[in-house]
């Protein structure tokens, strides 16, 4: 069992806040870091609160869902997959992608079937920090859709919005929805009052670093800073920094991104098996357009890659087709590749990533059922290799938490 210091020091919180909501603890909260994380304050817990701890923390490991007939070893649990778009014109620019997420949120909402959506925007006192909050409205989901390149704990205060006695949908990381379902086995509200739970594919989570680092390059101090969006408005959508005067710096996507943000990922994104958020009901992902064997983010109509991962996830994708919500097409298995390589090489070198961390004799997370000997197995030894020695390498210069 293993107590805050051996997760903190390990370097595996997430920072989803799922042991603030499961402790209710008044003095226990999440603060941002120095290295510009989000992580549970370093207090002194008891035996019991370390079990609860032990129980609830995504962080600490995965129970996958391998044994589904419907499982892939690479892509997760699939009942049905396709590429679509929102309907409303105004949504799918507005998303990351082709919008399909907040279509469905709001979709729920308008219908009456949640009170509201769990899902994060940027905070009201800092435009580059994120907030999660209780969104029950088209326009508030509109103005919280978009991608939030920095950290977040969507689960930090689900237990108040349980208390409310309200049913809401969630949306966040894969290690959030992950961790809301390890929260459920703590508290059973979860599964009675969150019905439904959507994630995105996730390459990790950047430091609030990266972002300054954005705003830096983008020449707009942060002070002066008062509306900052990662994506959005277009896809894959531009990095805005819009000042005080009004006046706005913006970049492309392959700048903000593939040249500054994704070099702040925090190490537990490293060794993470889940990046295409297998415990959703329905997960959503950016369908690429491929150029060269890599991914084209030449700027068009935005579209979503679409996975429903239960059957309750499979019913809500095909009313959202049936009632005008979205439009889709289907799509085979073997396109998402194409759409998403990253995630092909990160599941199948978790397994050589962590064994490098015993042999810096450090705590690494359980993973279970996530067929990661299959992966491994297919990636051949030399590439398990290369990337143990490289984790190894990391482990040792870079700063774990």
């Amino acid at each position: 069992m293993a107590s805050l210091p051996d997760i903190l020091d390990n370097g595996l919180c997430t920072g989803c806040g799922g042991c603030v909501s499961a402790l209710g603890r008044p003095d226990f909260g999440m603060a941002m870091t120095g290295s510009g994380y989000l992580r549970p304050q370093p207090l002194a817990l008891s035996k019991g609160e370390e079990a609860v701890l032990d129980k609830v923390c995504p962080g600490l490991g995965l129970d996958g869902l391998a044994q589904d007939e419907d499982y892939h070893p690479l892509w997760g649990p699939i009942r049905s997959l396709a590429t679509g778009h929102a309907i409303d014109p105004e949504v799918r620019f507005r998303g990351s992608s082709g919008g399909v997420l907040t279509a469905l949120a709001i979709g729920l909402v308008e219908s009456g079937e949640v009170d509201f959506v769990l899902t994060n925007g940027a905070a009201l006192d800092d435009p580059i920090n994120n907030a999660t909050d209780a969104k029950a409205s088209r326009a508030e989901l509109l103005g919280a859709a978009g991608s939030r390149y920095a950290p977040s704990s969507p689960l930090a205060r689900v237990a108040e919005h349980l208390d409310s006695g309200k049913r809401f949908a969630f949306i966040g990381k894969p290690c959030d929805v992950a961790g809301l379902a390890r929260l459920a086995r703590h508290d059973p509200r979860v599964d009675k009052q969150i019905p439904y739970r959507f994630a995105f594919f996730c390459a990790g989570v950047p430091s609030r670093h990266g972002t300054l680092k954005v705003l830096e390059k983008l020449e707009v101090a942060h002070e002066d800073c008062v509306s900052f969006q990662y994506r959005g408005d277009g896809w894959p959508g531009l990095a805005r920094a819009t000042r005080a005067d009004g006046t706005q710096s913006s970049m492309d996507y392959n700048s903000s991104w593939g040249s500054i943000l994704n070099g702040h990922l925090q190490f537990r994104c490293k060794i993470c098996p889940d990046g295409t958020g297998e415990f959703a009901d329905i997960a959503c992902a950016d369908a690429w357009y491929g150029k060269d064997g890599y991914p084209d983010f030449t700027e068009r109509d935005g579209r979503s890659l679409i996975v429903a991962r239960t059957d309750k996830g499979r019913q809500l994708y095909e009313r959202a087709m049936a009632e005008g919500w979205i439009a889709a097409e289907p799509l085979a298995i073997e396109e998402i590749a194409k759409m998403q390589p990253y995630q092909v090489s990160r599941k199948s070198n978790v397994l050589a990533r962590t064994a490098a961390l015993l042999l810096l004799g450090r705590r690494r997370p359980r993973y279970r059922r996530l067929a990661l000997w299959q992966l491994a197995a297919r990636a051949g030894v030399m590439g398990q290799l290369r990337n143990a020695w490289g984790t190894f390498k990391r482990s040792r210069r870079v700063t774990l938490n």
